[in-house]
């Protein structure tokens, strides 16, 4: 298998995968560990690849479906509704050898984690649910597990995602988080030259500016771009039709 290796100062028993294209069975487009059972790929080979990742997680992930909100399953929600598909983009636990998972392919996947091991979170950040506060929904809830810590005791890990030179958006993207609680800055949004209302926005930037606003000055990784890294990512930008690969933490017993 191929994996993703974080250099990211978190305390040992908090355990991280990171997974690329690489390592499957999945055939063109979908080429080679799509780890989504909603992008058209053959069910079987899915499964064949999620048996092949499940050897290296204490136990199944949470698979959550992502639908780009800012909604977070809690652990609470989840033992009310344990037969429930979990509909939601952000997810927070404090038991251990729960995996918590996001699929992406362009879109920004957040993991957290207190320096003290005892909370975990993960978080789905494409610019919907960055401008609806997926990220400060998933601290809360995090904080809200763990009351006798803040958010200065949180640090977080921004993963593979669409670059500043290649995520075009439009001018209702900018739009929406000009009017957002927390208003874009200069390096956020590039006006493109010959394209009136045509921006290349910076996932990354925005990301970090939402974090620090709320407490988080660790905030690790954010030097990937998956759309130029053919290789290694998935890309909806880039291809359309294609596979997601997934972020994982659990913290290990």
């Amino acid at each position: 298998m191929n994996f993703i290796k974080l250099d990211w100062d978190a305390p040992p028993q908090i355990h991280v995968l990171m997974s690329t294209r690489l390592g499957g069975v999945s055939q063109p487009p979908y080429d080679t560990f799509n780890l989504a059972e909603h992008v058209g790929d053959k069910p079987e080979y899915v499964a064949q690849n999620r048996h092949l990742l499940r050897a290296y997680l204490p136990s199944e992930p949470l698979w959550l479906k992502q639908i780009h909100s800012s909604i977070v399953s809690t652990p609470a929600e989840r033992s009310s509704h344990p037969n429930l598909l979990i509909v939601a983009d952000g997810v927070v636990t404090t038991k251990p050898d729960e995996v918590l998972a996001i699929m992406t392919a362009d879109c920004l996947p957040v993991l957290f984690a207190a320096n003290d091991g005892s909370v975990i979170g993960a978080a789905h950040a494409g610019w919907r649910g960055l401008s609806s506060g997926v990220l400060e929904n998933t601290v809360d809830a995090m904080l809200s597990l763990s009351p006798h810590l803040s958010s200065a005791d949180l640090l977080a890990y921004m993963g593979p995602a669409i670059g500043p030179s290649c995520y075009e958006v439009g001018e209702d993207v900018f739009k929406t988080f000009q009017e957002s609680s927390i208003k874009p800055n200069g390096n956020d949004f590039v006006a493109i030259p010959n394209k009136n209302g045509k921006y290349l926005v910076n996932l990354y930037s925005l990301a970090k500016a939402r974090l620090k606003l709320v407490g988080i000055d660790r905030v690790d990784g954010g030097g990937s771009c998956t759309y130029l890294d053919q290789e290694r990512f998935f890309s909806y930008r880039r291809n359309g039709i294609t596979g997601r690969f997934a972020s994982f933490i659990w913290i290990a017993k």
